[in-house]
């Protein structure tokens, strides 16, 4: 039961075929069986959700529906603030640390009728797309336990992966909801930033950081989208628009399409298992009848856009914290973020600007740009992060991402959604990426695809 997608969970729900508490249960034991080994969930608050399932009963019992996730077990990001439970954001500083109110895209999931069962590992602060703290330590690949998850959602996207919850949140600045979905042959949407609101009392105006669902299904992310979009008055950007609409069916015609396909994002280094496996998707959605062109898209103003305003950022957000308890990489970015100027600033909008002119003009043509998600397949658990990609060295910890925090610079959606596996079993995403705005509609395309290739119900072997 626990690898039911959500969406036909609910159906059994509803239909009193399963009762919450029996979904709960099965959920439980799946955590019990390997956790231990994957460690994905870091606080688990069984009593309480156990509480939670029994009241989702009773209210069904009495012909009440609490909403569109009524019963469904989820888990929420170490980040993400969740009233009463243990929230750490991965950092010794907050090991204790026990918020007082939720998150709003905790709010709407259990306005919704989700049961909280508990919360997913993350890197301290989601800093890297590698899922290790000095709280929990590292969060494994279900595909292989000697491989990372991914980050900074790769708690819950191992959770997915195995079958502990049937939805999860997940945050993505540089590709933190799409990587760790595309190691753990998950889906994950990157929404158009202010689509899932994000309300901040320090950088309210921020757009390249956003929360967004994470789940098995393209399908799944659609149903959790329509329960956390939407408008709130408290997030500067937040689109005025319900999230009413991610409820209507998913089915698309891909008849004249046009669909663009950049393997390499205008010249990245790819690991060659990784190229391999993505080159399939092209054909895949050619099939369908999409109008399928490569593309040496140009996306390297990106590249300064990005660190300027992340490091920027992590100055503003994290620079008044003890450093001396900070990690060597939210250290490294605070220091980083210090040193930007008002020129930095300048030159970053600018490149930005004139990127987002250009992909206007670019989306004027395609409908869609695919890409792979990462530009490699999961990495050893003790590497700290990918160093060498086909023998050429990389700068820094964050050069490995590229081929997501690129895409994060657009202000567009992008899904990764299972692509396949390299020849040793380990899992590798595709991502699809629309034009702002055009949520529902990447949704759409990551239905077909995952339909075609049917990728995503291969399970980890454990």
């Amino acid at each position: 039961m626990h690898y039911l997608t959500a969406t036909e969970m609910l159906r059994l729900l509803r239909t009193r075929q399963v009762s919450a508490a029996e979904l709960l249960d099965a959920h439980l034991r799946r955590i019990e069986e390997v956790n231990p080994e994957v460690n994905a969930i870091v606080t688990l608050v069984a009593d309480r959700a156990r509480k939670e399932a029994e009241e989702a009963d009773r209210d069904l019992a009495r012909g009440r529906w609490r909403g569109p996730l009524h019963g469904l077990p989820v888990a929420h990001k170490d980040l993400t603030d969740t009233a009463g439970i243990r929230t750490t954001y991965g950092s010794p500083l907050f090991s204790e640390h026990v918020p007082v109110a939720d998150a709003p895209i905790v709010r709407r999931m259990r306005e919704a009728g989700a049961i909280t069962v508990g919360k997913t590992n993350t890197p301290e602060f989601g800093t890297g797309s590698h899922t290790v703290n000095e709280i929990f330590g590292a969060t494994r690949n279900p595909y292989d336990l000697s491989r990372s998850a991914g980050g900074s959602s790769g708690g819950a996207a191992a959770a997915l992966a195995t079958g502990m919850v049937a939805l999860a949140d997940g945050s993505d600045m540089g590709g933190s909801l799409r990587n760790p979905a595309s190691f753990c042959n998950v889906a994950g949407l990157r929404p158009t930033p202010g689509r899932v609101p994000a309300p901040s009392a320090t950088a309210a105006w921020f757009t390249l950081g956003v929360p967004g669902p994470m789940a098995r299904t393209a399908e799944d992310l659609a149903l959790l989208m329509s329960v956390v979009a939407g408008f709130d008055a408290a997030s500067p950007l937040s689109i005025a628009e319900s999230g009413a609409g991610f409820a209507e069916p998913l089915d698309l015609d891909l008849t004249g399409v046009r669909v663009a396909w950049s393997p390499d994002l205008g010249g990245l280094p790819i690991d060659a298992e990784t190229a391999e496996v993505t080159a399939d998707a092209p054909a895949v959605l050619a099939a369908l009848g999409a109008r399928v062109e490569r593309v040496d898209v140009d996306l390297t103003d990106a590249e300064d856009a990005f660190r300027i305003y992340r490091a920027w950022y992590y100055a503003l957000s994290y620079g008044d914290l003890p450093q001396e308890g900070l990690g060597d990489n939210v250290r490294w970015n605070v220091e980083r973020g210090r040193e930007v100027t008002g020129a930095d600033l300048a030159r970053a909008e600018r490149l930005r600007s004139g990127l987002y002119r250009r992909m206007n003009d670019f989306f004027g043509t395609y409908d869609f740009l695919i890409a792979p998600v990462s530009q490699v397949p999961p990495f050893p658990v003790e590497a700290p992060y990918v160093s060498e990609i086909n023998g050429e060295r990389l700068p820094d910890y964050l050069a490995w991402m590229r081929s997501a925090y690129w895409i994060s610079v657009l202000h567009a959606p992008a899904a990764s959604v299972p692509c396949g596996f390299t020849p040793g079993g380990l899992p590798v995403g595709v991502q699809i990426v629309g034009r702002p705005f055009a949520d529902m509609a990447v949704l759409r395309l990551a239905h077909a695809f995952e339909r075609a290739t049917g990728h995503g119900a291969r399970r980890p072997p454990r």
